[in-house]
């Protein structure tokens, strides 16, 4: 029916679920295991469909629990499951078929990975299940059917919970103690995308999440070694971490810069295709170009990407009031564009007009000087090549370095003139 290997529900998943796990006690046991569980393992995912149904697969190595619920605007079924391994391709994200026009897995938060299901039109989750390793098949299969609804009947469910999987308690962020100025700047290395949400595609290598982490940690193995700075990452390793709380660590660190890293691509056309070269972003409420507006708007969908109920969100971040303290900050985030500018032009290739304004929503802390950098079109074979290599990597990362030397001096210089200038009054 839907083109799938033969796939039966089970009669009573709570008792099906107990028997899976005590089973798999009674092997820990037997075979001496000691410690903590293995994460699961995904190995394959699959799609199939007709017209009245669309099925969702997932192939793992041991039965897990699950927690499925739907958001709306856009239409989405979000499916989270413990910390997994995945090993099913696709760098995060994959094509879909029937109701599913794509999915998108990874890590959601520590302990907890998300499957994200984009859905062309409403539907509806009928059923899931697990099923148990049978006959040549050594694989649990996690199943969900989805059949197409009306829009008031999607909405209507949006919030309800499916699957017995308790959400797993959140792990509050340790304060860190008071940033010190004494002899160390901090700054704050913001690697774009992560987890469930990996960013633009490449015409070759990896999707943008693992470049700008590879960047990112690059940046902080230069900067560190100067001894002049402390380097805190917004994220280290590959997990999803929501926009706002990108700026709340830096804002929590007392970081005194905050540089977002990012790549970009185009549709694929000939013509797009040749478009490559860096630009520096600082925010705006009124954008430079139409280009920048649309850039900001497809990085700011970075937590709807990631299956975030923004009706949940607080506004504490997207409603600052751009008061005379954010447009100062401003100021300096634009002096740092500039100095960083000419410092990358040296080493890559830039877009014209190579220094854009935007309201990206990761650039407004109203107290920390932010920019982002788009460092070049994966969709270009050349950019997504040199971003992909140890040598283009380090150019970006010096070029980051040294503009950020080059700001503290121009800053600690203006503060001392001031200063004088203060005290011969």
């Amino acid at each position: 029916m839907f083109g799938l290997s033969a796939i039966s529900a089970p009669c009573r998943l709570p008792l099906v679920r107990r028997v899976l796990v005590c089973g798999l006690l009674l092997a820990a046991w037997a075979s001496g295991m000691s410690g903590a569980w293995a994460a699961p393992t995904a190995s394959g995912a699959r799609i199939g469909h007709n017209k009245a149904a669309t099925r969702f697969v997932l192939d793992l190595d041991q039965a897990i629990d699950y927690r499925i619920f739907t958001l709306a605007d856009p239409y989405r079924v979000v499916i989270d499951l413990p910390e997994t391994t995945w090993k099913i391709g696709g760098g995060g994200r994959a094509s879909g078929g029937g109701l599913i026009s794509q999915y998108r897995y990874g890590l959601f938060r520590p302990g907890t990975s998300r499957v994200v299901l984009d859905l062309g039109k409403p539907a509806a989750v009928r059923r899931a299940f697990l099923l148990p390793p049978r006959g040549n098949n050594r694989y649990y299969r996690f199943v969900l059917d989805l059949a197409g609804v009306g829009r008031a009947a999607f909405v209507g469910k949006v919030g309800t919970v499916f699957g017995d999987r308790k959400e797993p308690p959140s792990k509050p962020l340790k304060s860190p103690p008071p940033a010190t100025r004494k002899d160390r700047r901090i700054i704050a290395i913001d690697a774009g995308h992560g987890g469930v949400d990996p960013g633009s595609a490449g015409i070759v290598g990896p999707p943008e999440k693992v470049i700008t982490l590879a960047i990112a940690r690059e940046v902080r193995r230069q900067l560190s070694g100067h001894g002049r700075y402390k380097v805190v990452l917004t994220r280290d390793r590959d997990i999803y971490v929501g926009l706002r709380e990108r700026v709340a660590r830096a804002r929590r660190a007392g970081a005194d810069l905050l540089i977002s890293i990012h790549t970009d691509s185009l549709v694929d056309s000939r013509r797009n295709r040749r478009v490559r070269g860096a630009t520096v972003y600082t925010l705006s409420e009124t954008a430079s170009d139409q280009e920048a507006a649309a850039l900001a708007a497809k990085e700011n969908r970075s937590d709807v990407i990631a299956g975030v109920d923004l009706a949940r969100e607080s506004d504490d971040v997207t409603n600052i009031l751009i008061d005379l303290a954010q447009r100062e900050t401003m100021n300096y985030s634009a002096r740092f564009a500039e100095i960083l500018v000419p410092e990358l032009r040296r080493r890559v290739v830039l877009r014209s007009n190579s220094h854009r304004f935007a309201g990206f929503r990761v650039l407004k802390a109203p107290d920390i000087p932010s920019v982002l950098i788009e460092m070049g079109y994966l969709s270009n074979r050349k950019d997504a090549r040199a971003l992909n290599s140890k040598e283009g990597r380090q150019k970006i990362a010096e070029a980051i370095v040294r503009a950020t030397g080059a700001y503290f001096r121009q800053r600690q210089a203006a503060l001392c003139c001031h200063n004088t200038a203060t005290i011969s009054k």
